[in-house]
């Protein structure tokens, strides 16, 4: 899913960006400046020879050197459109991380030479004007067509087009990329993922920053088990910021392990534990925690077989984009990125 509409409030500090550029120069500049823009955000790809002197570089990878053109034009698509591979950054270092990642796929879409068909462009383009609600046929209007493009966009529809171009090319490559990757799923891996689906356990949980203070109240709860609920209630008299007692709900485990972090050792053994018993302190998703079990619900294991399927599907899926993310994660070890310029100060998120 696309979100021009929301592009509109992150072009308004663009364009003012740009605006004061151009009372900065005088005419003759004006003109340079104007051509620099429409090549800057025409290009699509990568040049990786032929590069003028005076056309500032933005890094390298591989020991190429990329753009400036290319990155702004990167950065331009990143603010205005989601991705199945990134979403919208919600800080600038996220920002920054995803500019490079795209620079990078599309980099490797070109060594590899992935080329965008007509009809895969014009897919694309539908699924824009679609997220953005339009009761016009922008085939058989292209004057309506260039009209939403400008306003939604401020730009020409040869630049859009650049633009889906350049998203359809990152996403055949990670197709091409997904398509390789190939992982076996076990019987057991199979039959965990329905455990950990049809398995609920509801907890309390007592958080502590360090290890050292978790064990000390746990000794205390085995010790004296009313202790517990004398903390709780201390607890429930602070406000919600400083409370360290919490309830994750009546939930599956998977959202204990997704969610919460919990190790999933912990989570197993407390689902074989009795109603009101305290599980030793680990490590949950900011700091220590130790836990007091509050309801139990397990799973039928006699309704695995009829789900059997879909668990393997799942998890072939799930490995495939676990293996997309390693590959992403050496193809950025290998290109050895440097960076040479900050995002540009009016960019806020």
């Amino acid at each position: 899913m696309m979100y021009p509409t929301y592009f509109k409030r992150r072009m308004l500090l663009f364009f003012k960006w740009v605006r004061r550029l151009i009372r900065e120069v005088n005419v003759m500049r004006k003109a340079v400046l104007c051509m620099i823009l429409i090549f800057l955000f025409g290009c699509v790809g990568f040049v990786e020879t032929g590069i003028p002197e005076e056309n500032e570089t933005a890094g390298t990878f591989f020991g190429e050197p990329i753009s400036k053109g290319n990155y702004d034009f990167v950065l331009r698509v990143v603010l205005s459109f989601d991705s199945p591979w990134g979403g919208i950054p919600n800080n600038r270092e996220q920002l920054e991380r995803r500019v490079w990642d795209d620079l990078l796929l599309s980099y490797e879409a070109y060594r590899r030479q992935i080329s965008v068909k007509r009809e895969d462009l014009e897919a694309k383009i539908g699924e824009a004007l679609k997220g953005d609600q339009v009761s016009f046929n922008w085939k058989e209007d292209p004057g309506l067509y260039a009209q939403w493009v400008k306003e939604t966009l401020g730009g020409p529809v040869e630049i859009f087009e650049n633009q889906m171009r350049h998203l359809v090319q990152i996403e055949k490559l990670r197709a091409q990329v997904l398509d390789s990757i190939d992982r076996a799923v076990t019987e057991e891996e199979a039959f965990q993922e329905f455990l950990n689906e049809y398995n609920n356990l509801s907890v309390e949980l007592a958080e502590f920053d360090e290890l050292n203070k978790a064990q000390e109240f746990y000794q205390k709860v085995i010790e004296y088990p009313l202790f517990w609920e004398r903390e709780a209630k201390k607890d429930k008299k602070e406000d919600n910021e400083h409370r360290s007692f919490r309830r994750p709900g009546f939930v599956a485990l998977e959202f204990l392990i997704e969610m919460w972090k919990f190790p999933k050792d912990t989570v197993y053994e407390m689902i074989e534990m009795e109603i009101g018993d305290v599980h030793s302190p680990a490590p949950i998703y900011e700091g220590y925690g130790v836990f007091k079990v509050l309801d139990i619900r397990r799973a039928d294991e006699q309704t695995f077989p009829k789900r059997r399927a879909s668990y393997f599907d799942q998890l072939r899926t799930r490995k495939k984009y676990q293996g997309f993310n390693k590959w992403l994660e050496d193809l950025r070890d290998d290109a050895d990125i440097q960076v040479y310029i900050d995002l540009p100060p009016e960019i806020s998120l």
